[in-house]
Protein backbone atom coordinates (compact mmCIF):
# COMPACT_ATOMS: atom_id res chain seq x y z
CA UNK A 1 0.00 0.00 0.00
CA UNK A 2 1.52 3.35 -1.00
CA UNK A 3 2.21 5.86 1.76
CA UNK A 4 1.07 8.71 -0.52
CA UNK A 5 -1.05 8.28 -3.62
CA UNK A 6 -2.46 10.82 -6.08
CA UNK A 7 -5.43 9.41 -7.98
CA UNK A 8 -6.33 11.33 -11.15
CA UNK A 9 -5.86 14.64 -9.37
CA UNK A 10 -6.54 17.95 -11.04
CA UNK A 11 -6.30 21.32 -9.35
CA UNK A 12 -7.30 24.80 -10.40
CA UNK A 13 -7.04 27.77 -8.01
CA UNK A 14 -10.20 29.84 -7.47
CA UNK A 15 -8.90 32.35 -10.01
CA UNK A 16 -6.49 31.15 -12.64
CA UNK A 17 -5.54 28.34 -14.96
CA UNK A 18 -5.44 24.67 -13.99
CA UNK A 19 -2.15 23.83 -12.24
CA UNK A 20 -2.34 20.01 -12.18
CA UNK A 21 -4.05 17.80 -14.71
CA UNK A 22 -4.77 14.06 -14.36
CA UNK A 23 -1.98 13.63 -11.82
CA UNK A 24 -1.36 9.98 -10.84
CA UNK A 25 1.53 9.08 -8.55
CA UNK A 26 2.17 6.41 -5.92
CA UNK A 27 4.99 6.84 -3.38
CA UNK A 28 5.91 3.76 -1.41
CA UNK A 29 6.46 3.71 2.36
CA UNK A 30 10.07 4.59 3.17
CA UNK A 31 10.75 6.05 -0.29
CA UNK A 32 12.44 9.40 -0.93
CA UNK A 33 10.59 10.75 -3.95
CA UNK A 34 11.49 14.03 -5.63
CA UNK A 35 9.29 16.17 -7.88
CA UNK A 36 11.26 18.45 -10.16
CA UNK A 37 10.13 21.03 -12.68
CA UNK A 38 10.24 24.67 -13.63
CA UNK A 39 8.52 27.35 -11.58
CA UNK A 40 4.77 27.02 -12.10
CA UNK A 41 4.95 23.35 -13.12
CA UNK A 42 2.70 22.28 -10.22
CA UNK A 43 5.19 20.62 -7.88
CA UNK A 44 4.49 22.76 -4.78
CA UNK A 45 0.76 22.49 -5.46
CA UNK A 46 1.10 18.70 -5.39
CA UNK A 47 2.93 18.91 -2.07
CA UNK A 48 0.25 21.10 -0.48
CA UNK A 49 -2.50 18.72 -1.58
CA UNK A 50 -1.00 16.01 0.65
CA UNK A 51 -1.58 17.85 3.93
CA UNK A 52 -4.74 19.62 2.72
CA UNK A 53 -3.33 23.09 2.49
CA UNK A 54 -5.06 22.76 -0.87
CA UNK A 55 -7.98 20.54 -1.92
CA UNK A 56 -8.21 18.78 -5.32
CA UNK A 57 -10.69 20.05 -7.89
CA UNK A 58 -10.97 16.47 -9.21
CA UNK A 59 -9.60 13.19 -7.89
CA UNK A 60 -8.21 12.35 -4.47
CA UNK A 61 -5.01 12.17 -2.48
CA UNK A 62 -4.60 9.17 -0.20
CA UNK A 63 -2.29 9.18 2.82
CA UNK A 64 -1.52 5.96 4.68
CA UNK A 65 -4.34 4.15 2.91
CA UNK A 66 -6.98 6.76 3.66
CA UNK A 67 -8.44 9.56 1.58
CA UNK A 68 -6.98 12.82 2.89
CA UNK A 69 -10.48 14.31 2.76
CA UNK A 70 -11.58 11.78 5.39
CA UNK A 71 -8.80 12.62 7.85
CA UNK A 72 -9.30 15.05 10.67
CA UNK A 73 -7.18 17.87 9.27
CA UNK A 74 -5.32 18.48 12.55
CA UNK A 75 -4.48 14.76 12.86
CA UNK A 76 -3.39 14.68 9.23
CA UNK A 77 -1.04 17.62 9.56
CA UNK A 78 0.45 16.41 12.82
CA UNK A 79 1.19 13.05 11.18
CA UNK A 80 3.19 14.84 8.45
CA UNK A 81 6.40 16.79 8.97
CA UNK A 82 6.70 19.90 6.79
CA UNK A 83 9.97 21.63 5.88
CA UNK A 84 9.98 24.78 3.75
CA UNK A 85 12.70 26.89 2.15
CA UNK A 86 12.59 29.79 4.60
CA UNK A 87 12.24 27.36 7.54
CA UNK A 88 9.65 29.52 9.35
CA UNK A 89 11.13 29.24 12.83
CA UNK A 90 9.31 31.33 15.42
CA UNK A 91 11.69 34.23 16.15
CA UNK A 92 10.44 34.69 19.73
CA UNK A 93 11.20 31.06 20.64
CA UNK A 94 14.51 29.36 21.32
CA UNK A 95 15.66 26.43 19.21
CA UNK A 96 14.41 24.00 21.86
CA UNK A 97 11.03 25.72 22.04
CA UNK A 98 10.69 25.67 18.24
CA UNK A 99 11.37 21.94 18.11
CA UNK A 100 8.99 21.31 21.00
CA UNK A 101 5.98 23.16 19.54
CA UNK A 102 4.05 20.16 18.23
CA UNK A 103 4.94 17.85 21.16
CA UNK A 104 3.61 20.58 23.46
CA UNK A 105 0.38 20.76 21.45
CA UNK A 106 0.15 16.98 21.74
CA UNK A 107 0.35 17.25 25.51
CA UNK A 108 3.74 15.69 26.04
CA UNK A 109 5.23 16.22 29.53
CA UNK A 110 8.15 18.65 29.78
CA UNK A 111 10.78 15.99 30.52
CA UNK A 112 9.76 13.98 27.46
CA UNK A 113 9.93 17.09 25.27
CA UNK A 114 13.35 17.99 26.64
CA UNK A 115 14.66 14.49 25.95
CA UNK A 116 13.22 14.54 22.40
CA UNK A 117 14.80 17.95 21.69
CA UNK A 118 18.21 16.66 22.78
CA UNK A 119 17.76 13.52 20.68
CA UNK A 120 16.78 15.45 17.55
CA UNK A 121 19.50 18.10 17.85
CA UNK A 122 22.05 15.30 18.09
CA UNK A 123 20.45 13.59 15.09
CA UNK A 124 20.84 16.72 12.91
CA UNK A 125 24.40 17.29 14.15
CA UNK A 126 23.75 20.30 16.38
CA UNK A 127 25.17 19.96 19.91
CA UNK A 128 22.22 20.31 22.34
CA UNK A 129 24.29 22.09 24.98
CA UNK A 130 25.28 24.72 22.42
CA UNK A 131 22.14 25.18 20.34
CA UNK A 132 19.07 24.40 22.47
CA UNK A 133 18.97 27.86 24.06
CA UNK A 134 19.93 29.87 20.98
CA UNK A 135 17.51 32.12 19.12
CA UNK A 136 16.83 31.69 15.39
CA UNK A 137 18.63 34.94 14.50
CA UNK A 138 21.78 33.54 16.11
CA UNK A 139 21.91 30.66 13.61
CA UNK A 140 23.37 30.38 10.13
CA UNK A 141 21.11 29.44 7.24
CA UNK A 142 22.26 25.84 7.33
CA UNK A 143 21.75 25.62 11.09
CA UNK A 144 18.22 27.03 10.78
CA UNK A 145 17.44 24.44 8.14
CA UNK A 146 18.70 21.65 10.40
CA UNK A 147 16.45 22.95 13.18
CA UNK A 148 13.57 22.99 10.71
CA UNK A 149 14.16 19.32 9.92
CA UNK A 150 14.37 18.51 13.64
CA UNK A 151 11.08 20.32 14.26
CA UNK A 152 9.42 18.39 11.42
CA UNK A 153 10.55 15.12 13.03
CA UNK A 154 9.51 16.08 16.57
CA UNK A 155 6.54 13.72 16.99
CA UNK A 156 8.07 11.05 14.73
CA UNK A 157 5.69 11.43 11.76
CA UNK A 158 5.84 8.71 9.10
CA UNK A 159 5.82 11.26 6.25
CA UNK A 160 7.93 14.35 5.54
CA UNK A 161 7.08 17.00 2.95
CA UNK A 162 9.98 19.22 1.88
CA UNK A 163 9.43 22.29 -0.31
CA UNK A 164 12.71 23.55 -1.84
CA UNK A 165 14.39 23.00 1.56
CA UNK A 166 17.90 23.91 0.39
CA UNK A 167 17.10 26.46 -2.30
CA UNK A 168 18.27 29.55 -0.38
CA UNK A 169 21.59 28.09 0.78
CA UNK A 170 25.08 28.52 -0.63
CA UNK A 171 26.37 25.58 -2.72
CA UNK A 172 28.70 24.17 -0.05
CA UNK A 173 26.05 24.20 2.70
CA UNK A 174 23.51 22.86 0.25
CA UNK A 175 25.76 19.90 -0.57
CA UNK A 176 26.33 19.20 3.11
CA UNK A 177 22.62 19.19 3.90
CA UNK A 178 21.81 17.02 0.89
CA UNK A 179 24.22 14.41 2.23
CA UNK A 180 22.72 14.80 5.72
CA UNK A 181 19.23 14.23 4.33
CA UNK A 182 20.33 11.02 2.61
CA UNK A 183 21.96 9.87 5.85
CA UNK A 184 18.81 10.60 7.83
CA UNK A 185 16.65 8.85 5.27
CA UNK A 186 18.76 5.70 5.39
CA UNK A 187 18.61 5.75 9.19
CA UNK A 188 14.95 6.67 9.73
CA UNK A 189 13.28 5.31 6.55
CA UNK A 190 10.64 8.03 6.55
CA UNK A 191 8.53 8.51 3.46
CA UNK A 192 9.76 11.80 2.00
CA UNK A 193 8.27 13.86 -0.81
CA UNK A 194 10.62 16.69 -1.77
CA UNK A 195 10.14 19.29 -4.48
CA UNK A 196 12.90 21.22 -6.22
CA UNK A 197 13.54 23.11 -9.46
CA UNK A 198 17.10 21.74 -9.53
CA UNK A 199 17.46 18.56 -11.62
CA UNK A 200 20.93 17.86 -10.22
CA UNK A 201 19.52 17.92 -6.68
CA UNK A 202 16.66 15.65 -7.73
CA UNK A 203 19.04 13.07 -9.21
CA UNK A 204 21.29 13.27 -6.15
CA UNK A 205 18.54 12.77 -3.58
CA UNK A 206 15.71 10.78 -5.08
CA UNK A 207 15.04 7.05 -4.97
CA UNK A 208 12.67 7.99 -7.78
CA UNK A 209 12.28 11.31 -9.55
CA UNK A 210 9.06 12.72 -10.98
CA UNK A 211 9.29 15.35 -13.70
CA UNK A 212 6.41 17.82 -13.95
CA UNK A 213 5.77 19.94 -17.01
CA UNK A 214 2.82 22.34 -17.12
CA UNK A 215 0.92 20.36 -14.51
CA UNK A 216 1.44 16.98 -16.15
CA UNK A 217 3.67 14.22 -14.76
CA UNK A 218 5.84 13.26 -17.74
CA UNK A 219 8.13 10.77 -15.96
CA UNK A 220 8.55 9.03 -12.59
CA UNK A 221 11.63 6.84 -12.67
CA UNK A 222 14.90 6.07 -10.94
CA UNK A 223 17.63 8.70 -11.27
CA UNK A 224 19.48 6.47 -13.74
CA UNK A 225 16.42 6.16 -15.96
CA UNK A 226 15.71 9.90 -15.76
CA UNK A 227 19.31 10.77 -16.62
CA UNK A 228 19.13 8.63 -19.77
CA UNK A 229 15.63 9.75 -20.81
CA UNK A 230 15.04 10.80 -24.41
CA UNK A 231 11.82 12.69 -23.61
CA UNK A 232 12.46 16.26 -24.80
CA UNK A 233 10.75 17.75 -21.74
CA UNK A 234 13.05 15.81 -19.43
CA UNK A 235 16.09 16.55 -21.59
CA UNK A 236 15.42 20.28 -21.32
CA UNK A 237 15.81 20.13 -17.53
CA UNK A 238 18.82 17.83 -17.76
CA UNK A 239 20.55 20.10 -20.27
CA UNK A 240 19.85 23.16 -18.12
CA UNK A 241 21.40 21.43 -15.09
CA UNK A 242 24.49 20.53 -17.16
CA UNK A 243 24.85 24.13 -18.35
CA UNK A 244 24.70 25.46 -14.79
CA UNK A 245 27.25 22.89 -13.63
CA UNK A 246 29.66 23.79 -16.43
CA UNK A 247 29.29 27.47 -15.67
CA UNK A 248 29.96 26.95 -11.99
CA UNK A 249 33.02 24.85 -12.74
CA UNK A 250 34.36 27.47 -15.12
CA UNK A 251 34.07 30.17 -12.48
CA UNK A 252 36.17 28.31 -9.92
CA UNK A 253 39.69 29.50 -9.25
CA UNK A 254 42.68 27.22 -9.76
CA UNK A 255 42.86 26.33 -6.07
CA UNK A 256 39.12 25.72 -5.66
CA UNK A 257 37.48 22.42 -4.86
CA UNK A 258 37.13 19.95 -7.72
CA UNK A 259 34.04 20.51 -9.87
CA UNK A 260 32.80 16.95 -9.50
CA UNK A 261 29.28 16.81 -8.20
CA UNK A 262 29.04 15.97 -4.52
CA UNK A 263 26.99 12.86 -3.86
CA UNK A 264 25.87 11.29 -0.59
Amino acid sequence: MPAIEFRSVSYRPPRGARVLQGFDLAIEAGELAVLVGRSGSGKTTALKLVNRLLVPEVGAVWVDGKNAADWDVVRLRRSIGYVIQDVGLFPHMTVAENIGVVPSLEGWPADRIEARVRELLTLVDLAPATFATRWPDELSGGQRQRVGVARALAVDPPVLLMDEPFGALDPVTRGELQRELRRLHVRLRKTILLVTHDMDEALTLGDRVGVLCDGVLVAFETPVAIASSTDPRVRTLLDAASTVARGAAGNRSADALTPDRLTP
